[in-house]
Order: C-alpha cells, then sequence, then structure tokens
C-alpha cells in the first residue's frame, strides 16, 4: 500500500446519514435528518466543510432514508476541493455494516478510515486524534467528548492510559462521552465480525476488545452538537455561525 499514517490527507472519511431521524421527522419535511438545513446549507454539508477543513480530501457518504435525495443533492451542489462519493444501503445494515459497505464499494484504498455521523459535529483537530494510530498496537481510536453532563449520551470507561475499557451505561454528571467519531487501520476493518445488522458499539468494539486489541480513546473539550432532538435541532444555526473558523 502506497500511503502511510501521515496525518488527515491520507485518511478516507465515511460519514453515516442513513437513519430515519424518528424524534424529529415531523420538522423535516420527508428530507433525511443530516439534510436539514442549517445556517443557509444541509447540516450534512458543514460535516463535509469541517473535515475538508482538517485536510481530508476523500469523502464516503453511507445513506439509506431518501438516498437519492442526498446523492442529487451534491451531484448539484458540489462541494470543491473534494472527491465525495455516496453509497446507499440496499438494506438496514446497523452503523458498523453501512460503513463497511461503503468502504468496500467506494473504490478509495487508504491505510487509515474515520467514520462521523452525518448530525452530528465535534469540532476538534482531526490531526492529533489520528496520531493515536500511529502505535503498532492500536488499530482503532474513539473521540472521548469531556461534558459537564453525560445523562443523554452512553459514557466511555477507560484506563488511565486512554485505553477503552468498555461502553457504559447512561448516568448523570460529568464524564467522557463517546462523541460517535472513530478511527480505524485498513487491518483492524478486517477483524470486523460477519454479521449483519453490525453495530460500533454492541458488535465491533467488544470484539476488538476480546481479541486484545488495543483501543486508544482520545479525551477532548470541544464545541458540540447533535440535532436528533428537537431542542438541539433549533440550536444549530446558532452552533455553525459561532464556529464558522472551524469550516474554512
Amino acid at each position: 500500500m502506497s500511503e502511510s499514517l501521515n496525518g488527515s490527507s491520507s485518511a478516507v472519511v465515511v460519514i453515516l446519514a442513513g437513519g430515519f431521524g424518528t424524534r424529529i421527522r415531523h420538522l423535516l419535511n420527508d428530507i433525511p435528518k443530516p439534510m436539514a438545513l442549517t445556517f443557509g446549507r444541509p447540516f450534512l454539508e458543514w460535516v463535509i466543510h469541517y473535515f475538508r477543513s482538517q485536510g481530508i480530501k476523500r469523502f464516503v457518504i453511507s445513506t439509506g432514508y431518501r438516498a437519492e435525495f442526498i446523492e442529487s443533492y451534491f451531484e448539484t451542489n458540489p462541494v470543491s476541493g473534494i472527491e465525495l462519493i455516496c453509497i446507499p444501503e440496499s438494506e438496514p445494515l446497523g452503523t458498523a455494516g453501512g460503513f463497511l459497505n461503503a468502504v468496500t464499494k467506494s473504490g478509495f484504498v487508504s491505510p487509515l478510515w474515520l467514520v462521523a455521523n452525518g448530525d452530528s459535529l465535534a469540532l476538534t483537530d482531526v490531526g492529533y486524534f489520528l496520531k493515536t494510530l500511529k502505535s503498532s498496537k492500536t488499530q482503532a481510536s474513539i473521540l472521548g467528548l469531556s461534558v459537564p453532563d453525560t445523562s443523554r449520551y452512553g459514557t466511555l470507561d477507560i484506563t488511565s492510559s486512554c485505553k477503552l475499557i468498555n461502553f457504559a451505561e447512561k448516568r448523570s454528571g460529568s464524564g467522557l462521552i463517546n462523541a460517535g467519531v472513530y478511527a480505524f487501520t485498513s487491518s483492524a476493518l478486517e477483524s470486523f465480525p460477519q454479521v449483519r445488522p453490525l453495530s460500533f458499539e454492541l458488535d465491533v468494539f467488544p470484539s476488538l476488545l476480546s481479541a486484545l486489541s488495543d483501543i486508544s480513546v482520545v479525551p477532548v473539550s470541544a464545541p458540540f452538537l447533535d440535532i436528533g432532538t428537537p431542542a438541539s435541532l433549533k440550536e444549530a444555526g446558532q452552533f455553525i455561525e459561532s464556529n464558522l473558523l472551524f469550516f474554512n
């Protein structure tokens, strides 16, 4: 393989945009949740602009619900300076299953794969996050977000050296949550369980841990938004406007 783990430019990011957006569907006028109009653009487009600003040049969008809507939008409104491919799921595959489907069908080859959600943003230094995979023992990394209240999210239990122990249940108080941003070496993908649907949290990470693989957690404090509730969707425009420097 010609590319090495030399930073963001070698990575491909797969953005998961296949969900139904059940909790906010009544606010979306039958469009996919990541396509919710936010400060003049679909939220998903802001996700792409953020990763482009971090040096990522190759993108795969894993689509499901209204897949044709997303593909048509980016064909009509291409984002400059990047390669972008939409890969639809023919059936629900789960988060990790959709990711593998996108990797396999994209035609991209890379030593390093990023995973992100199309309906959330954690605005941090992607290059810093990827540095953890330069260790030969580390096959996967999770972005851990420090928040004052973890009650809406599952938390991450980690060792003193920031290795994943497990995913914990939702609980109140401050802590480290799973920001939904992962990085994998290409060799790690070969170790994913061969079941469908396939979940990162329920299947992939427990399987890697049971195989004694090192999974690094990179703790950060960063601006974060998940547009999955009516209240957070209303906050999205202000969130983008307040953090425009991350999208240049």
